[in-house]
C-alpha cells in the first residue's frame, strides 16, 4: 500500500456531494442502473502523447470494452490546466465528461492564482487516483555527493554555488525542491525549463547540478553513469527503485510529494455514478497488464475509494500552499 493510498475520512467530504444527496433516494439508487449509455469522455489537460494522455488512453481502452461504448481522450492543453479544468467543471454533472487532473489543477493553482474559474474543492467530485509517480532527486556524476546527506553537507558549506533545473516555476519538481531546502535551510539556485524534456537534459550536460524527474526520463541517464540517484520524494521507497531511499528516512521526516493523476467529475454527479466510475476503474487498474505498463511509465496504478482520495486533494492543497508562499512563485 502506498503513501497516497492510506485510508483517510474526513467530514468534510461529505459537502462535496451535498447536491446528489439532495437528490430523491429513488434517483439515486437507479441513477447508474444503464450506466453508461452512451460514449464517455475523458478531458486531459494535455497534448496528446503525454503521462496523462497515455494513462487515460489506457484505462479508456479497458473501459469502452467492458461497458460497450466508447470512451473518447479530449486533450485540451493550455493555461496549467485552467482551461480543462473549467470545461469538466461546467459540464452536465452525469458522469459521462470526467476530467484527468494532477496537483497542478486541484491542488497548486489555487495557491497560484489570485482568481479561478473553478473551485478544485466545491466544482469537482473525486472518483479515484488513478496512479502516482515518484519524483527522484539526481545529480551530475561530478557533484562532490554521492547520497542526500553527503548533498546536504555540500550545499551548507557552498551557499549558492549549486543550481537545480526544474520544469518550470510552480511546477510539482520546483516545489518539492523548494519544500526541500526550507526544511534543511539549504540555499540552492533555482533554474526554470519549459519542462522536463528540458531540464533533465541540462542536468546531463552540465548546466544544473540537480533535479527532480521521473524515473523514465531518468533510468537511462543513471545507467550511462550521466547522473546519480540521491534520493526518492515519497514517504516510502519506490518499487519502481527500492535501492534508493527516501528523503523522509535520510533527512526530512514526513516529506512526500508525488505525481499524481487523479480522476474527477462535475460536483453534482449522482453518488451512485461515482461508485460504478469507481468501481470499474479500479477494476482496470488491477489488471496485470496494465499494472506492468504503468510500470514501464514509471508510474504505481491506485485505485482507491471516492473519500480517500477527497482527503489526498484536501491535504495536499494545504502542502502546495506552503510550497508555492516557501518558492514565491506566481503564475506567469
Amino acid at each position: 500500500m502506498t503513501a497516497f493510498a492510506r485510508p483517510f475520512r474526513f467530514l468534510a467530504f461529505a459537502a462535496l456531494y451535498a447536491a446528489s444527496a439532495l437528490q430523491p433516494a429513488a434517483a439515486q439508487s437507479t441513477t447508474a442502473q444503464g450506466f453508461p449509455s452512451k460514449p464517455v469522455k475523458f478531458v486531459v489537460p494535455f497534448s496528446p502523447g503525454g503521462l496523462s494522455d497515455t494513462v487515460a488512453r489506457l484505462i479508456g481502452q479497458q473501459l469502452s470494452s467492458t461497458w460497450g461504448h466508447q470512451v473518447v481522450v479530449d486533450n485540451r492543453p493550455g493555461a496549467s490546466g485552467i482551461i480543462a479544468s473549467e470545461l469538466v467543471a461546467k459540464s452536465p454533472a452525469d458522469g459521462y465528461t470526467l476530467l484527468f487532473a494532477d496537483p497542478q489543477h486541484l491542488a497548486i493553482n489555487p495557491a497560484m492564482h489570485t482568481k479561478l474559474p473553478y473551485d478544485p474543492i466545491r466544482d469537482f467530485a473525486p472518483v479515484t487516483l488513478a496512479a502516482y509517480g515518484p519524483l527522484f532527486l539526481v545529480a551530475h556524476p561530478a557533484v562532490a555527493a554521492d547520497s542526500l546527506p553527503e548533498l546536504i553537507r555540500l550545499a551548507k558549506a557552498n551557499p549558492g554555488r549549486l543550481a537545480y533545473g526544474s520544469a518550470g516555476s510552480g511546477s510539482i519538481h520546483h516545489l518539492t525542491m523548494e519544500s526541500l531546502k526550507a526544511a534543511l535551510g539549504l540555499d540552492i539556485v533555482h533554474v526554470p525549463y519549459k519542462g522536463a524534456a528540458q531540464a533533465v537534459p541540462a542536468l546531463v550536460s552540465g548546466q544544473v547540478a540537480l533535479t527532480f524527474s521521473a524515473l523514465p526520463s531518468l533510468a537511462p541517464q543513471v545507467k550511462a553513469g550521466k547522473a546519480k540517484f540521491l534520493a526518492v520524494s515519497t514517504g516510502r521507497r519506490s518499487p519502481l527503485a527500492p535501492e534508493v531511499p527516501t528523503i523522509a528516512e535520510l533527512a526530512v521526516p514526513g516529506f512526500d510529494f508525488a505525481g499524481q493523476i487523479g480522476i474527477v467529475a462535475p460536483a453534482a454527479t449522482p453518488r451512485d455514478v461515482i461508485a460504478r466510475l469507481n468501481t470499474d476503474i479500479a477494476t482496470v487498474l488491477r489488471q496485470a497488464a496494465i499494472v506492468a505498463k504503468m510500470a514501464g511509465l514509471g508510474i504505481d496504478p491506485v485505485g482507491n475509494s471516492p473519500e480517500e482520495f477527497a482527503a489526498i486533494i484536501r491535504a495536499d492543497t494545504e502542502k502546495y500552499a506552503r510550497a508555492v508562499k516557501l518558492s514565491g512563485a506566481r503564475a506567469e
